[in-house]
This record gives C-alpha cells, sequence and structure tokens, in this order.
C-alpha cells in the first residue's frame, strides 16, 4: 500500500507540474488508484506496472484523457516583468532627479523647520520603487495579454510586489551597512541580487495565486478520464 501512495503522489506532482487541475488530479489519481490496486492484489509491483517512470506515465495518461492544463509561463512572466522593472526603475530615477529639486523650491521649507528623516527616505526611495512596480504590471499586462489570468496576475502583483520590497529593504539596508556602505561591484551586485530575488519570489508567487482558483475549477467541462491500462 505503501509504494501505491508514493507512486500516486510521484503522479500527482508530475500533474501539477503539467498544470493539471486539482479536480482532473483527483479523477486521474482515484483511476489510477484502483488500476494499481488490482495490480497489487495480483502480486504486480505498481513501479513496475509503470515501466519505472511515474512521471512520464502520469504525463501520458493525461494525454490520454484530455485533460486541460493551465500555462504558467513563469519564464516569461520573469522576463517580462523584469523589462518593466528596470524600465520603471529608470523612469523612475529620472522624475526624482527632475522633480525633487522642483519640489523642494515649491515647499520652500524654513530652515527652522526639520523634516523627519523617515519622510525623506521615504520620499527618496518609494518614488522610483513605486515606478518600478507600475513597470513591472504594465509590462506584464500589455505584453503578456495571451497568457491566461494575466489580468489576475498583474494585480496580485501590484500587491505583492510592494510587500515584498517592504520586506527586503531593512535586509538590503542591514547588508549594506555591514560593508560599511561600500560601493565596491561585488557588493552592489549582491544588493541588487538580493531585491531581484524578492521581486522575482512576489511574482511567482502572484501567478501561483492568480492560477489557484482556476485549477480548482478546471473541470467545469468534464472531461472523461480514460481508463487506465498500462498494458
Amino acid at each position: 500500500m505503501d509504494s501505491i501512495e508514493s507512486v500516486l503522489a510521484e503522479a500527482d506532482q508530475a500533474w501539477r507540474a503539467d498544470g493539471v487541475g486539482r479536480a482532473d488530479r483527483g479523477t486521474l489519481a482515484a483511476d489510477l488508484r484502483l488500476d494499481l490496486q488490482a495490480a497489487a492484489a495480483d502480486g504486480v509491483d505498481p513501479v513496475q506496472l509503470l515501466g519505472g517512470d511515474v512521471a512520464g506515465f502520469a504525463r501520458r495518461l493525461a494525454d490520454e484523457a484530455g485533460v486541460r492544463r493551465v500555462r504558467r509561463d513563469y519564464g516569461r512572466l520573469l522576463g517580462t516583468a523584469l523589462i518593466g522593472a528596470v524600465l520603471g526603475g529608470v523612469l523612475g530615477y529620472g522624475i526624482l532627479t527632475a522633480v525633487y529639486p522642483l519640489f523642494v523650491r515649491m515647499m520652500d521649507i524654513p530652515r527652522s523647520i526639520e523634516v523627519p528623516i523617515q519622510v525623506a527616505v521615504a520620499i527618496y526611495y518609494g518614488v522610483p520603487a513605486a515606478v518600478v512596480v507600475a513597470g513591472a504590471v504594465i509590462a506584464v499586462r500589455l505584453r503578456l495579454r495571451d497568457v491566461p489570468q494575466v489580468r489576475k496576475t498583474a494585480r496580485m502583483m501590484s500587491l505583492l510586489l510592494p510587500a515584498a520590497g517592504i520586506l527586503i529593504t531593512p535586509i538590503t539596508m542591514a547588508f549594506a551597512w555591514s560593508t560599511g556602505y561600500s560601493t565596491a561591484p561585488h557588493v552592489v551586485v549582491a544588493e541588487a541580487t538580493m531585491v531581484l530575488a524578492a521581486l522575482a519570489g512576489a511574482t511567482v508567487l502572484a501567478r501561483r495565486v492568480s492560477l489557484r482558483d482556476r485549477q480548482e475549477t478546471s473541470d467545469t467541462f468534464p472531461t472523461d478520464a480514460t481508463k487506465v491500462n498500462p498494458a
């Protein structure tokens, strides 16, 4: 029985990776379980029954059943978001450089008034960060219009990317402090890597969340799963 459960777990992992929805995975697993139990009753090892390649067999079974896949497109999503973020960062830096002196002159704050450092930091880092997020979200929304659930993905990105930025900022600042705020190339690369890793993680999470409901209801139009016939 343990071998049957391990085979089903491996098959389910293959179906997940292939974009098969939860309901279809349940149908396929139920049929596969019956056949494996019948084979076990005849003294046949489940792994040997499937030819030793459980993942490959699971994918073939899904193909034969004609189940619907959900395209994740993580590669395209990350590439597009990165390009949008970089362009947004350049634009944000330009906006900050051009607007900040004008803003200071317009406000003409008396020297007797001290602006809290938190406010200055929020403005200095917040404006470029907001434009970076906007660039990534807009790029995904416009360039990946053919990708399923891209609107929901973009909406989730608009929520998760700022959250990731808020979480990674103190970590990056602590790292910079530990290096004495060094501008050495390897330090700058490490800081940029941390930020990009946080944004990439938030982007992937946004995609996974946006696809969750779709995968769980992918059998809105039920498909007739074919009966497993390893022979």
